[in-house]
């Protein structure tokens, strides 16, 4: 068993307690009769679970104290599950609990394999909390420290784009609405030269087409009616800074002309007016469309296209980020928590699993608005997959047993090895890198058969 933080057991009749401690022998357990002791162990050893009894002297007929101690122990250590041990019909006090923060309840006498499993339920849901802390801590330190991601293919873009902010080359961002397309933007100007500059960002699909070109190049008194003063545009008042032209690619195709001439000669005239006005400026773009079809289909001009996208970063959807979808989950709980002033919320295994189980087609901006709702809606501490708008994944969640993954991913090496080699083992044993003997092996532990003239006979 890998080296974990102590369970502590709370539990003030010593017979149970001695069987309590016996039959979870493969944990480290620290052990608390009453209130005094289970918050000096609390402190001393921070547990990632504690078993709490709310029958505790000096009234052990009431749950008084053991709501106490709930609340310190959860005071004292937020990320600590707590796993409340009532009588078989004490229901109302054991909800009670939940609602001020309790992982979950037992009814006692309590069946020692379904202990076993809540242990480890709350075992694994503290692991991932700290794991998204351990993360986010780490990335702290640097311009891209919002980016909460474990994902290799997130990390290597955090990567380019450090590279890439020390040129001065235009950049265009793609990626699905809600993937983090702005954060990346903001990353390119803060690490950039031009970071004392300003980042002046404008949405090219939320303006009227009519409206846009004055937005962008500004407008002298008189250019039209209204025009009552001079007006610098976006880009203008970007000098020196960044411009961030978010959903390029629904910029009308009448104005795509006007912004292609800016980029070559790096000035622009105001609407009405009849001067060249040099602009400094670095352009960095996004969009959730595929811009090469908008060429295609005419939609959008290829040469502007080229002028923009001098270097380009593709941001993932978040159903393809490996384990992302937690980590944001738990990174969001905290940060609406605190902001809602809920005390200690925590995700629960079903919500945990349903959000693994979800595709989430609007991304992070879907999944963080699930989580806030979440927070502000929710009866209880511990947030359920109901409180998502989530269906239960009914157990289908994905194996994390290292045994069973390494076994699937040999069969399927095996699988392609055979299919390339035409059956034949010998080719396929060399494909792998491994002896004969040892792919007959690992085909048989797979199920798989072939190639059985080949094998060699048994001394």
């Amino acid at each position: 068993m890998d080296k974990r933080l102590p369970l502590l057991i709370v539990e003030d009749d010593a017979a149970l307690l001695k069987q309590l401690k016996w039959s979870l022998s493969d944990h480290e357990c620290v052990t608390a009769s009453d209130r005094e002791q289970a918050i000096a162990q609390v402190r001393r050893h921070t547990p990632a679970v504690v078993t709490l009894d709310l029958g505790l002297p000096p009234e052990p007929d009431t749950p008084e104290v053991g709501f106490a101690v709930l609340r310190e122990v959860l005071a004292l250590a937020p990320d600590t599950k707590v796993i409340v041990m009532t009588g078989q019909n004490d229901r109302a006090n054991a909800l009670k609990a939940v609602a001020l923060g309790a992982y979950d309840f037992l009814a006692k006498p309590v069946e020692p394999e379904v202990l076993t499993l809540t242990l480890e339920r709350a075992y694994r849901l503290f692991e991932l909390q700290q794991e998204n802390q351990r993360l986010a801590a780490s990335s702290a330190g640097n311009t891209l420290g919002n980016l909460i991601t474990g994902d290799a293919e997130m990390l290597r873009l955090a990567r380019m784009t450090e590279k890439v902010a020390v040129a001065d080359a235009s950049v265009m961002i793609l990626g699905e609405s809600g993937t983090g397309k702005e954060l990346f933007a903001r990353a390119l100007h803060d690490l950039s030269s031009r970071k004392r500059g300003r980042f002046v960002a404008i949405n090219c699909a939320a303006i009227p087409e009519t409206l846009l070109e004055s937005e962008l190049f500004g407008y002298e008194k008189g250019a039209f009616t209204g025009a009552a003063r001079q007006t610098q545009g976006k880009i203008e008042s970007a000098h020196k800074g960044t411009l961030f032209l978010d959903e390029i690619g629904d910029l009308p195709l009448a104005l795509q002309p006007k912004l292609l001439r800016f980029l070559q000669e790096r000035s622009i005239e105001r609407l009405g007016g009849r001067e060249a006005i040099a602009v400094d400026v670095r352009v960095v773009c996004a969009t959730h469309r595929e811009p090469k079809a908008q060429i295609a289909a005419g939609q959008f001009r290829e040469d502007l296209y080229y002028r923009l996208a001098e270097i380009v970063l593709s941001i993932p959807p978040l159903r393809s980020r490996v384990g992302d979808t937690n980590l944001l989950a738990h990174h969001f709980v905290r940060k609406y928590t605190a902001a809602n002033k809920r005390g200690s919320m925590s995700l629960g295994p079903d919500a945990i699993e349903a959000i693994e189980a979800h595709a989430w087609p609007g991304n992070v901006r879907e999944l963080e608005s699930a989580i806030k709702r979440a927070v502000i809606m929710s009866e209880r501490n511990l947030i359920q997959a109901n409180d998502l708008g989530l269906p239960t994944s009914e157990g289908k969640s994905a194996v994390l047993n290292l045994s069973a993954i390494r076994e699937r991913a040999e069969r399927e090496a095996v699988v392609r090895a055979l299919a390339r080699s035409n059956g034949n083992v010998t080719r396929a044993a060399e494909l792998l890198g491994v002896s004969r003997p040892t792919l007959y092996d690992l085909m048989a532990r797979a199920g798989l058969r072939g190639g059985d003239a080949e094998r060699p006979e048994p001394s």
